[in-house]
């Protein structure tokens, strides 16, 4: 199949307008027109997952981490990122990142942190502030179906659990066709008036375009007229961490090894116990130290991330257990992620897990 197919599916999942201003998502190198018949999986792009994919004959490598993070001035091989990249452009293998936009939804690398972990009636920790539009639409009473079940299909009509979501307000709508032009109903050059559907509902911005040329092609008017309203609402199933409650409560200590278990994490630093049951439970999988303070106003009492620096430990003392479970433990399963996300979609595509552990943190 052709590459792009492949990245449309990972992109429908996890729009690239999702990912912050920093990152480098989406096709670092390879033509989207190429065909590809075999991809490896993995969380970053190493010389032994290069190794890896030439061995397997992998036409395309698809990692959480983007190999290409800061812009490039030349391509010299001065260093292991341009090594990288040149062995993978001559071996034919396209390079596809996943990062901070697989981050940024809730069924992403935090949806399946909280769900290797037990955690129940999950939320985003901290929802992202924009994202959201209302649109507007009119048609006749015949064409409406025709038109919801467009925009619907397309990405509109989300709030929380629920899909298909509209106000529907019947009216009449006023036009004439002036020359050159062919209504659909009406005789141009005469006031029409016809029985319309007025058709609101909310529309994610990443998915405003394509929401706006599927309700161009299923409507009948060959002029439709639509609004667009900013809103102030957030998209609730976007932004960065999670938080849920645990299986049942436990105390500190027994939930932090329950973590170290399932991570397989060598290590956990944290700070002080506090002596109470673990009730609510905030994660955020790699980085996630910038959320230690929303953690705590959710009311979490513990908080699970990495990369968190000495001076961040403090200030929650008696007040929450912040927890560093480690970078790769806290987003290993997304390579489990990834895959599932296309093998539900290409059942018969060969897709492979790499086997490297590419974590370069070792204990001693």
């Amino acid at each position: 199949m052709k590459l792009k197919e492949i990245t449309n599916v990972l992109e429908e999942y996890a729009p690239l307008a999702l990912q912050e201003s920093y990152d480098n998502a989406g096709l670092l190198t390879g033509s989207p027109d190429r065909e590809v018949g075999k991809v490896l999986i993995t969380l970053d792009v190493t010389n032994e997952v290069m190794d890896e994919a030439i061995q397997q004959k992998c036409e395309m490598i698809i990692a959480h981490h983007p190999l290409i993070f800061k812009p490039l001035k030349r391509l010299t091989g001065d260093d292991e990122t341009q090594q990288l990249i040149i062995k993978a452009i001559k071996n034919d293998i396209a390079l596809y990142a996943v990062h901070t936009n697989m981050d940024n939804v809730i069924n992403g690398v935090n949806g399946i942190l909280a769900k290797k972990l037990g955690l129940k009636n999950t939320r985003i920790l901290a929802v992202r502030e924009d994202g959201l539009k209302k649109l507007v639409t009119f048609c006749p009473d015949d064409y409406a179906a025709k038109v919801r079940e467009a925009i619907f299909s397309a990405g509109a009509g989300h709030i929380g659990n629920y899909d298909s979501c509209s106000y529907n307000l019947k009216g009449e709508g006023t036009f004439r066709g002036l020359e050159g032009t062919n209504p659909f109903v009406g005789k141009k050059g005469e006031l029409h008036i016809e029985k319309e559907i007025r058709i609101e509902t909310i529309v994610p911005d990443h998915k405003l375009n394509a929401v706006i040329q599927a309700m161009l092609e299923a409507h009948p008017y060959e002029e439709v007229a639509y609004d667009i309203y900013p809103l102030d609402n957030k998209n609730e199933n976007t932004g960065a961490g999670i938080i849920g409650e645990p299986e049942a409560e436990t105390e500190e200590k027994e939930f932090l090894e329950k973590v170290k278990n399932v991570l397989k994490a060598n290590i956990i630093r944290h700070t002080s116990f506090i002596g109470k049951k673990v009730k609510k439970v905030a994660i955020c999988g790699g980085s996630g130290s910038f959320l230690i303070q929303q953690a705590f106003l959710s009311g979490a009492d513990i908080f699970i991330t990495a990369d968190i620096k000495y001076h961040d430990f403090f200030g929650y003392e008696g007040k929450m257990v912040i927890a560093d479970a480690g970078h790769y433990e806290t987003e290993q399963f997304t390579k489990e992620l990834i895959y599932s996300i296309l093998k539900e979609k290409f059942p018969n595509f060969a897709l492979l897990i790499s086997e490297v552990n590419t974590n370069p943190v070792r204990i001693l």
